[in-house]
């Protein structure tokens, strides 16, 4: 069971998750998440849904199917609780490198919504995987709003990477690849330069797409 997990918090921090070096698949379970900026591209949809592919009604997004899993926990102790009844919350651009709501795209909602996490903490998304726009490196923004044992409010923000050697597989299919290589990997990237490296994840293969799992520590 994640309540059981126990790992060292001598390293915890945002400042210090930067310097830590970790290969993404040696992330340990039971840290405190980096945080990194909420960017210019978060709207309040109010959308409750686990599948955001599309327009809310009809229409969907291009691109390779991706099953999303955010698993929340309070970090105490030295353990890892999960914390249910927490509302995350996610969005990306689309594979042509567009987020709903702004330029062309103003008034779209696609690849946007919120869960509430479940007893064991997991919310889970079924998305398509993002595609790049210039200077950044592939990514998903993530939000969490929670509460703290003594009812404070709690909000989180940060943003969610994942393995180059992924991204170049997906990045040379359709609809990806009609746009070319992509200008900016992980570490040209300068936000994943801080912290970046405990924020990535490396998707697996299935049914057609991919599917992704990360664990958030939140310090409540």
């Amino acid at each position: 069971m994640r309540s059981a997990r126990r790992r060292t918090l001598a390293l915890l921090g945002a400042a210090g998750a930067g310097l830590l070096g970790w290969p993404a698949a040696a992330r340990p379970d039971c840290i405190v998440t980096p945080a990194q900026t909420e960017g210019p591209f978060f709207i309040d949809t109010g959308l409750n849904r686990s599948d955001i592919r599309g327009e809310p009604g009809g229409g969907m997004s291009a691109g390779l199917p991706l099953a999303l899993s955010l698993r929340v926990s309070a970090v105490t102790a030295g353990a890892c609780t999960p914390l249910p009844g927490a509302l995350v919350e996610v969005w990306h651009c689309d594979a042509a490198g567009v987020y709903s709501g702004t330029g062309a795209a103003m008034g779209k909602r696609f690849l946007r919504g919120h869960q509430a996490t479940g007893s064991g903490g997991e919310a889970r998304f079924l998305t398509v995987y993002p595609g790049w726009y210039p200077g950044r490196a592939i990514h998903i923004h993530f939000k969490v709003l929670a509460k703290s044992a003594a009812g404070r409010r709690v909000e989180f923000t940060s943003q969610l990477y994942f393995d180059d050697k992924v991204n170049d597989s997906v990045m040379s299919q359709p609809p990806y690849a009609v746009r070319g290589p992509r200008r900016v990997r992980n570490d040209e990237d300068y936000l994943y330069r801080n912290g970046g490296r405990l924020l990535t994840t490396t998707p697996s293969a299935r049914d057609g797409g991919h599917a992704a799992t990360f664990e958030i520590g939140l310090r409540l």
